[in-house]
């Protein structure tokens, strides 16, 4: 007699990508925020209504004197941020990053970017990080952000980065864009002895047959798949791509010179304008041709559900990367 499948308990709206037993650290953003504040005195912080979802509201409880509440209002958020930039204030704005991107650009285009204005926006739930549909999974951003002018744009894989990630953000002057992994955020990259490097891709792992170059949550999910494959004697290099504008094109070329390994770009973002177009518009213009791959989220309207589900069914969990390689190789 069959057994029944375990019911999943993963509600919807989490957006932990946190294995069972893996290591963790809650909230690394607010946590490095409210580091860096205790020595910068020009630091704010603002959100839309979202401070306890954004990890920002360690930062209100630290600061609350710095800390400024804007309410369910995103256009506000973003051209308040940018007036308090001109003051000589370094505002951090949070939010989902479907509000971030979709419905304040013009905001975001007109009073920040085209200033070069001193705001820091952060974001959650980017990609397939919330199973509640179209509404809040924001598969797009990227593609919208990257084509902003002069904005720099972010996509942390760990705790780890996120730590290193918002000291380099606060040092830099003018407009970033980080998407955020909020609450129990996996610890990864200290594996590898890594150290973020601003505008810079590091290759975390070597291997002869496949070259996964990966951002984000896709950079954990690849450097899990390249173990996994490795028992099926499948060598996988994992190059790691934290920064998507400006995006260390030499790195990436010198990398997809080698002959004869598959090339696998990997994103939690739709196919459509993200990583891979931005790698292969690269490869393209430095006339290097490797068999190239992508693994990223379909340019449709996602379903809504449990996350585990929907990795599985678009593609970017573990397994379901793992046999899109395999199938690739033979």
């Amino acid at each position: 007699m069959n057994q029944p499948k375990a019911r999943l308990t993963t509600s919807a709206m989490i957006a932990s990508i946190a294995a069972e037993g893996q290591r963790v650290t809650t909230a690394p953003f607010g946590k490095a925020l409210v580091a860096v504040a205790a020595q910068r005195q020009d630091i704010v912080g603002m959100t839309a209504d979202l401070a306890k979802y954004t990890d920002l509201h360690l930062f209100a409880q630290a600061y609350p004197d710095r800390f400024f509440q804007m309410g369910m209002a995103e256009q506000l958020l973003m051209g308040a941020a940018g007036g308090m930039a001109k003051t000589g204030l370094t505002p951090f704005v949070t939010t989902y990053a479907v509000f971030g991107t979709r419905r304040a650009y013009d905001f975001i285009h007109q009073v920040i970017a085209e200033e070069h204005l001193n705001v820091k926006i952060v974001c959650a739930l980017p990609g397939l990080t919330t199973g509640y549909g179209p509404s809040h999974q924001a598969c797009e951003d990227l593609a919208l952000v990257r084509a902003m002018p002069g904005m720099v744009v972010l996509d942390p894989c760990d705790a780890v980065e996120i730590e290193q990630m918002v000291p380099a953000m606060a040092a830099y002057q003018g407009p970033v864009y980080m998407r955020l992994l909020r609450g129990q955020v996996p610890r990864v990259l200290d594996d590898y002895g890594y150290h973020f490097k601003w505008g810079k891709a590091q290759e975390l792992r070597s291997g002869r047959d496949v070259l996964i170059i990966a951002t984000g949550l896709l950079t954990m999910r690849a450097l899990e798949s390249a173990q996994a494959l490795a028992g099926d004697s499948v060598d996988v290099a994992v190059l790691h791509v934290p920064s998507i504008k400006p995006l260390d094109e030499q790195t990436i070329i010198n990398a997809c010179r080698q002959a004869g390994r598959l090339v696998v770009v990997a994103e939690n973002h739709s196919v459509i304008g993200g990583l891979g177009e931005a790698v292969a518009a690269s490869l393209m213009r430095a006339q290097v041709f490797p068999e190239f791959k992508q693994i990223a989220l379909p340019d449709a309207f996602l379903d809504a559900g449990a996350l585990p589900t929907l990795h599985d069914r678009y593609g970017i969990s573990t397994s379901a990367i793992v046999n899109q390689i395999k199938s690739w190789l033979t």
